[in-house]
């Protein structure tokens, strides 16, 4: 998730909707979502439904030699865990489910 507040209430209303997202994308919860952002380490998704919520699918939850996607693919996966100290929704992408748009 990324966020830039400048005040208490700016910062409240961004732990209001990561715990929002969090009760909405469950550990095991089906996603959808377009590759927004690509970086060596792995690729950023807009998911589908949450449009204050950005996840990070990382290269090493990968399948051994998949590709990343690329920018404007639309990709489908799973929530493996949430990282609760940068406030990261994880996404596990399927292999074989992406398609450019």
């Amino acid at each position: 998730m990324i966020c830039l507040w400048t005040s208490t209430r700016g910062l409240r209303v961004f732990l209001r909707s990561w715990a929002a997202t969090v009760a909405g994308l469950p550990v095991g919860t089906r996603v959808t979502g377009e590759v927004i952002g690509r970086q060596l380490f792995g690729v950023f998704i807009l998911l589908d439904g949450f449009p204050d919520a950005v996840a990070l699918a990382e290269i090493t939850a990968m399948r051994h030699g998949m590709e990343l996607p690329a920018l404007g693919v639309r990709v489908e996966g799973e929530v493996p865990w949430h990282a609760e100290h940068n406030h990261q929704v994880t996404v596990r992408l399927d292999e074989r489910t992406t398609s450019a748009e």
